[in-house]
């Protein structure tokens, strides 16, 4: 696959197969991975990969709680700025929209953070989550290559035939994902990146994009 194909059939999965990924596939993509680009070399980024009865374990406890209509631990960054304006929010919107009809989920039933939680945290049945962390000392230039070195994982992930997820949600239970890998207070979870093959016959969600004339000028090209 090459990469253009990698970046054009990447997407957010959220129906995965449990046939397992092999460690040596994780292995390969993780240390081809850390080429990815990063200001002064600090790479930064810390990963945990989870999986097997540990990541059994902790989908039981984290689904525990967003059953039980826990809020989840307070936010150590926020997710989204405090007020969307156009033309973020209607991207937002028709997003959210497409994503809890794929899901089953009616946008008006009051159920509806309870069930989206439960999905999440069951990582849609992926069979391995990574966990990304940075060290709290890192700034937001950090931040930016750890978002890189994270897509550099997914494209890789889709060149070995699998897809991914990335999911925010974890710091929503951040405390309980720390405990089951062992990350100390001098670390802060950016994310977890459910991996694994698509489930067969699973319905299929693209989300659409801005055109390149919204996103893009070209200044004396």
């Amino acid at each position: 696959m090459d990469v253009y194909e990698a970046v054009r059939s990447r997407r957010a999965v959220r129906a995965f197969s449990d046939e397992p990924v092999p460690r040596e596939v994780l292995e390969r993509v993780l240390a081809t991975a850390a080429r990815a680009p990063s200001s002064g070399n600090l790479q930064p980024w810390h990963v945990y990969v989870v999986a097997g009865g540990p990541l059994a374990e902790l989908k039981r406890r984290a689904t525990a709680r967003a059953l039980a209509g826990d809020p989840g631990d307070e936010r150590e960054y926020p997710m989204y700025p405090a007020e969307l304006v156009p033309p973020y929010l209607d991207r937002f919107s028709a997003a959210a929209a497409q994503r809890y009809e794929a899901l089953g989920i009616e946008r008006d039933d009051p159920g509806r953070p309870m069930k989206v939680a439960a999905l999440n945290t069951e990582a849609f049945g992926a069979p391995v989550v990574l966990f990304c962390y940075l060290d709290r000392t890192m700034g937001p230039g950090q931040w930016g290559d750890a978002g890189m070195y994270l897509q550099t994982v997914m494209l890789l992930l889709r060149a070995e035939g699998l897809h991914s997820c990335p999911q925010v949600m974890w710091t929503m239970y951040r405390r309980t994902v720390s405990r089951a890998v062992g990350a100390d207070d001098g670390l802060v979870l950016f994310c977890g990146v459910s991996a694994g093959f698509e489930k067969e016959d699973a319905p299929l969600l693209r989300t659409g994009r801005a055109s390149i004339g919204e996103t893009v000028s070209f200044v004396g090209a």
